[in-house]
C-alpha cells in the first residue's frame, strides 16, 4: 500500500467523521460552515496559480472555478440533509471507487487506451466506469429508502458530475502547468501547517482538489433547482 493512499485515507476518514458531527449538529450549521472555509482556502489556492503568470483565458477558467466554488457554497447553505447525503453518497462514492478499482483492475480489460489521456492520463476506463456504477447504486440505496425517487432521480447523476468536476480542475491545473492545487500555497509559512488537515503535504492535492468534484456537481443541482 503506497504512502500516498494511506495518507488520502486518514485524511479522508478523519474529515468524513468531522462532517458526519457536523451534519447532524445544529441544523447542519457547522457542516455549511466547514464547507464554506473549505471553498474559501480552495479559492485561495487557485488564486495563487496566477504566479505562474497571467492569461486571459487562464482568467476565465479560474473564474469559472471561483463560480463553482460561491455557488456550491450557496447550495449547501440552503440544502437540508437528505439531500446533502445525495451528493455525499454519488461523489464519494464515484471518488473512492474509481480510484480503488483504476487501482485494482485499471488496465486489464481496456489495456489500450484511457479515457482522458490529455487530461487525466491516470483515470481508467475500469476505474471510471466503476465509480459511475457504484456512486448510481449508493444514491439510488438511500433514495430508495427515503421513498423520494420519483422527485429526487436527477441527484442519480451526481457521480457523472463528480467526474466532470474533477477533469475540469484537472484541466485548469494543466492550463496553468500545476500538478497539485496547493504547491504554491505550501511554501507559504501561514498555510503550510493548515494543509496538513488534508493531506496536501503528500503531494496530491490540497483543498481544491478535495473540493472540486462537490463544488461542480452542487453547481449543476443548484441550477437544476432552478428550473425545476
Amino acid at each position: 500500500m503506497d504512502k500516498n493512499f494511506v495518507v488520502r485515507l486518514w485524511c479522508g476518514l478523519g474529515i468524513f467523521v468531522v462532517a458526519i458531527i457536523a451534519l447532524y449538529t445544529f441544523n447542519m450549521i457547522p457542516f455549511k460552515i466547514l464547507y464554506s472555509l473549505f471553498a474559501l482556502v480552495a479559492g485561495i489556492e487557485l488564486l495563487s496559480f496566477f504566479q505562474h503568470g497571467f492569461k486571459i483565458k487562464k482568467a476565465l477558467l479560474a473564474i469559472l472555478e471561483i463560480i463553482f466554488l460561491v455557488i456550491s457554497s450557496i447550495w449547501v447553505a440552503g440544502t437540508d440533509l437528505i439531500h446533502f447525503w445525495y451528493i455525499i453518497l454519488g461523489v464519494c462514492g464515484y471518488d473512492i471507487f474509481a480510484y480503488l478499482c483504476g487501482k485494482a483492475i485499471g488496465g486489464k480489460i481496456f489495456k489500450k487506451s484511457r479515457p482522458f489521456p490529455h487530461i487525466s492520463k491516470n483515470k481508467t476506463w475500469e476505474g471510471t466506469f466503476c465509480g459511475l456504477i457504484i456512486s448510481v447504486i449508493l444514491v439510488a440505496i438511500f433514495m430508495i429508502t427515503q421513498g423520494r425517487v420519483d422527485t429526487d432521480y436527477y441527484f442519480l447523476f451526481c457521480g457523472l458530475f463528480a467526474l466532470v468536476g474533477d477533469l475540469f480542475e484537472s484541466f485548469l491545473k494543466r492550463q496553468f502547468k500545476i500538478k497539485d492545487s496547493n504547491e504554491i500555497v505550501i511554501k507559504n509559512k501561514y498555510f503550510a501547517k493548515l494543509e496538513y488537515v488534508v493531506g496536501g503535504t503528500e503531494g496530491h492535492g490540497g483543498f481544491l482538489d478535495r473540493i472540486d468534484s462537490t463544488a461542480f456537481s452542487a453547481t449543476v443541482l443548484f441550477v437544476i433547482a432552478l428550473f425545476a
